[in-house]
């Protein structure tokens, strides 16, 4: 169950981070999008295991999600929604919905029912989309979780044990922006850094490793103003 990867589709930036942040300490890979057609086009290019949805969503509402992934999907949805009326969960439901969470709601209800309905789903599908499997891949970066080796292109590269953690924390969340405290709270697991210093050097050293052109990276980008994301055209 640990390598299962979720889908959050929320548009609510601070509930979405919130879910994130505490869904990637239990383990799970985490892709958070925040309107309805994004979420359609990550559904279409993504193997998830589950995805917890919004229904008041920008661009394409949350109902019309859950139709469209219906469709072609047989993974757990769970709804997270400011919708507490019963006919609004009944229509939930109605769609193919497996589970209904009303906000507010508590972090431990939400990840206890998260893990349910992850056992439930890979009870009955044992092989359900890849859970289980230990590569992480993007473009021709690989990542291998149990023999810790790591190649580009099919060269192996040799990591040191932090660099090899801040590249697994960018792989499992392939399209989140990491803020420099943010890596170093998942990496170090710890609260605070005392500088901006042991990040970047981190940073410097596995584009060092890993790009073609450090001075151009490729792999692991900068996002000025905000911190670093894995690289889009890998």
């Amino acid at each position: 169950m640990d390598s299962a990867r979720i889908l959050i589709i929320e548009d609510d930036f601070e509930i979405n981070q919130l879910v994130a942040k505490y869904l990637t300490k239990e383990g799970f890979a985490i892709d958070s999008v925040y309107d309805g057609r994004e979420a359609l086009a990550c559904v279409s290019n993504q193997e998830y295991q589950l995805i917890i949805l919004d229904l008041m969503l920008p661009e394409v509402d949350g109902q019309e999600v859950l139709r469209k992934i219906r469709a072609k999907k047989t993974i757990p949805v769970l709804i997270l929604s400011a919708k507490d009326r019963e006919m609004d969960k009944i229509m939930a439901l109605g769609l193919g919905a497996d589970d209904y969470l009303t906000k507010p709601f508590t972090i431990g209800e939400l990840v206890a029912r998260v893990k349910a309905q992850l056992r439930r789903y890979t009870d009955f599908n044992p092989n359900a989309n890849g859970i289980g499997s230990k590569v992480l891949k993007h473009g021709d970066l690989q990542l291998d979780l149990w023999t810790c080796e790591v190649t580009v292109g099919g060269q192996k590269k040799s990591l040191s044990a932090k660099e090899f953690a801040i590249l697994k924390l960018f792989l499992s969340q392939p399209s989140r922006v990491f803020t420099k405290s943010q890596i170093f709270q998942a990496v170090w697991q710890e609260e605070s850094m005392s500088d901006d210093n042991t990040v970047m050097v981190h940073i410097s050293r596995l584009r060092t490793k890993l790009e073609r052109d450090p001075s151009n990276p490729v792999y692991i980008q900068t996002v000025w103003g905000f911190g670093y994301k894995l690289g889009e055209g890998c």
